[in-house]
């Protein structure tokens, strides 16, 4: 089966290429966030690129909840081997065991993320940090610029975002503060399957159609695992499912699904009415502004 691929590809890679290059040559120590996801897939992928022959020039940062689907840290760990990258990880199990952080009652460990991902940009020293965010995703992150300030604290403020006229990007900060850096802000999710597509790139296998063992929860089909489920009342089925975005397994959903290849799934994505974080990331859900909230918090 083949896929048409936009026009538009070409200038969107260009567009992230002069984005990385642009960071390497104004920052001192960045690193790209890395989840083992499709978007921060196609970020290595373009970073590889980016600085061709020569190796990425900064390292990979994984927050780690401990409820990762296993798949997505092989996939990760294999990654990184290949290319001979250096990865950091941050693992949230390790600020609750020493009472940084504390349990959520719920299970979910996804809003736990931000201060281990804070306390590590701190210890690193990283002053630009690169993120697979897209505007297309949600109503908050259609608000951020490519490079978005980040105060002492790690908090976003809307107000002191600046201005990107003509492809011109400001990343002047001062002592402490750091820039998140969104190369892919203006891919939508049908670009990213298409440039995956197009570039043969590989993804945890998870992103197919595969049977799996899942349990119904508020609309959202759940793997069963260490995060709290199933209960008493959701009974677990096989089901034929993929998932169209990774990341803490207590809250992000599957869908049902029999696209097994790229194409196929880029089918199912032209169809859809609904973001990937708009139909299976539970924890988007918790209010109309839950993800501003997180952002202004220090969150992605």
């Amino acid at each position: 089966m083949t896929t048409t691929i936009p026009d538009n590809l070409q200038a969107l890679e260009s567009e992230a290429v002069h984005i990385f290059r642009e960071v390497a040559g104004e920052f001192d120590r960045p690193v790209i966030l890395f989840s083992g996801g499709k978007d921060s897939t196609v970020l290595v992928h373009l970073a590889l690129k980016a600085f061709w022959p020569a190796p990425i020039p900064f390292p990979l940062l994984h927050v780690d909840t401990g409820h990762n689907f296993p798949e997505v840290i092989d996939f990760r760990d294999n990654l990184v081997a290949e290319h001979g990258l250096r990865l950091v990880v941050a693992r949230v199990e390790d600020w609750i065991a020493d009472g940084r952080l504390a349990e959520r009652p719920d299970g979910t460990r996804n809003p736990l993320q931000t201060v281990p991902l804070l306390d590590t940009i701190t210890e690193h020293r990283f002053d630009a940090v690169f993120g697979g965010g897209r505007r297309d995703e949600e109503r908050a992150r259609a608000k951020e610029r490519i490079f978005s300030l980040r105060n002492a604290f790690g908090q976003w403020e809307p107000r002191r975002q600046r201005p990107e006229l003509w492809n011109l990007y400001n990343g002047r900060h001062r002592p402490g503060e750091h820039v998140r850096v969104f190369p892919l802000s203006n891919w939508t999710e049908l670009d990213v399957w298409h440039y995956i597509a197009r570039e043969n790139i590989a993804l945890p296998d998870i992103y197919y159609a595969h049977e799996r063992e899942v349990f119904r929860r508020d609309g959202m089909w759940l793997t069963s695992g260490p995060w709290g489920g199933p209960r008493e009342d959701e009974p677990v089925e096989r089901r034929v499912v993929r998932y169209r975005t990774v990341g803490d397994g207590s809250c992000t959903g599957a869908v049902e699904s029999t696209a097994t290849e790229v194409a196929e799934v880029i089918a199912e994505v032209a169809a859809s009415r609904l973001t990937e974080r708009g139909a299976t990331r539970a924890d988007d859900r918790l209010s109309e502004a839950a993800m501003e909230d997180r952002k202004r918090e220090g969150y992605f």
